[in-house]
């Protein structure tokens, strides 16, 4: 069974960083490209980040470029996302994400709160 478990978030100045981390398990981790979305509230999800399988090659969202930072550890089927400078409208639930095969999986989330 695919699990995806999101963990890191909560709450934090404007201005403030956090790293998220996505606990893989239940597949071959180190071939699949990895995600991250949010959905923030009252709105729609939203893609954020993509690397491949091999962590040489990341794809972020122009909201976000230059801000966050994603990364992997193969060996720990981990996969992170590095958030800096903060800002109150990044407040979301942050969900790791895959397309093994021809599902796209979704784990549970993590919220960031950011608020002063």
């Amino acid at each position: 069974e695919v699990q995806l478990q999101a963990s890191g978030g909560g709450l934090v100045q404007p201005g403030g960083s956090l790293r998220l981390s996505c606990a893989a398990s239940g597949f071959t981790f180190g071939i699949y490209d990895m995600s991250w979305l949010r959905q923030a509230p009252g709105k729609g999800s939203e893609w954020i980040s993509t690397i491949n399988s091999g962590g040489g090659t990341t794809y972020y969202a122009d909201s976000v470029k230059g801000q966050f930072a994603i990364s992997r550890d193969n060996g720990k089927n981990t996969l992170y996302l590095r958030m800096n400078n903060l800002k109150p409208n990044n407040t979301a639930i942050y969900y790791c994400a895959a397309e093994i095969g021809d599902t796209y999986h979704r784990g549970r989330g993590t919220l960031v709160t950011v608020s002063s």
